[in-house]
């Protein structure tokens, strides 16, 4: 499951994330978003969805939200 179809005001554990990137692996990263740590849904929106990650909140949108596997 990904972030973008899991449930709001559930905590989740990241299990990877599905992505290429380098650059946006090393962003996530430094926000604290790597495999084994746990991500809150806070709120889903229309372009994407709110998450609590560590001691910060982050606005996520769809397409990065489907590359966070839960």
């Amino acid at each position: 499951m990904t972030l973008r179809s899991a449930l709001a005001g559930n905590e989740y554990i990241i299990k990877d994330i599905a992505t290429d990137d380098e650059e946006l692996n090393s962003f996530l990263f430094s926000l604290g978003c790597y495999s084994g740590e746990t991500v809150t849904v806070v709120s889903h929106l229309r372009g994407g969805c709110i998450v609590s990650l560590k001691d910060g909140r982050y606005n996520i949108d769809n397409q990065l939200a489907e590359a966070i596997v839960v």
